[in-house]
């Protein structure tokens, strides 16, 4: 079985001490592509210098609602300039975030269109974050249509986020927080077509049970796949299957 990750950090510090080690375990446990993830200007350019570096990973180039406070125009012309690069297959993380940052919703709101902007430009699809902000984020992609569509990342299980974001034809990204024990997994992944569902780790975050807490890495998005296989009844071998090509559909790799 081969699986698409999409979604990671390698770019994070916290695998400062054996990035490269990690990375090759992952290829070799059957993680043939993942994405590694921006989320600020710096961050951005990292993913794109490690996707450089290897021909299984790609990278998204993106501000995140978390990583606004510094950020200025100049720096969203140049997150469009390494997103303008091959590699970089989404503008990305972007959205919005109620949970973490609640005094500067109008820049955020301002900062999510500013890239959807640049996403429609370049065309290339979009990474979603969202955190206690459903029904603005909603809002935002109904008035800001999105040409490539893309993901809702980390998909808040929220049943009705993800009732509106595939009406809008976005796919769904469950990661390690549906293994989570009082997690409402069962009714949401039910709602996503399989033809529209992801998997990913948000690594090094959101280690899936029983090693939630520990770092993660993209070997995990087994358990996930796992997790989801469990919930529809098919055999896990499909969900890699259909994720890996849903993955390089919405990406266009």
């Amino acid at each position: 079985m081969e699986f698409f990750d999409s979604h990671a950090h390698y770019n994070d510090e916290k695998y400062d001490e054996d990035r490269e080690e990690i990375i090759k375990r992952i290829y070799e446990e059957g993680i043939t592509h993942t994405v590694c993830v921006g989320y600020d200007l710096i961050k951005s350019e990292y993913a794109l210098e490690i996707a450089n570096r290897y021909d299984f990973i790609y990278a998204t180039a993106g501000i995140s609602p978390n990583d606004i406070s510094d950020y200025t125009e100049e720096n969203i012309k140049e997150i469009e300039s390494i997103a303008k690069n091959k590699k970089v297959v989404a503008i990305g993380e972007i959205g919005l975030d109620y949970y973490w940052e609640k005094e500067n919703k109008e820049k955020q709101k301002k900062l999510f269109i500013d890239q959807i902007n640049i996403a429609n430009k370049l065309n290339k699809p979009i990474v979603i974050h969202t955190r206690d902000a459903a029904v603005d984020t909603i809002e935002i992609l109904k008035n800001n249509p999105v040409n490539k569509k893309g993901i809702f990342h980390c998909c808040p299980l929220n049943q009705e986020l993800i009732r509106e974001g595939l009406k809008l034809g976005f796919y769904i990204s469950f990661s390690g927080n549906i293994t989570f024990k009082n997690a409402k997994s069962k009714e949401c992944v039910s709602l996503v077509p399989i033809d529209k569902i992801l998997i990913e780790t948000d690594s090094p975050y959101l280690s899936p049970e029983p090693l939630r807490g520990t770092r993660n890495n993209s070997i995990n998005v087994k358990r996930v796949a796992g997790k989801i296989a469990e919930i529809k009844e098919i055999s896990i071998e499909e969900i890699a299957k259909v994720t890996y090509e849903n993955a390089k559909r919405i990406f266009s790799i």
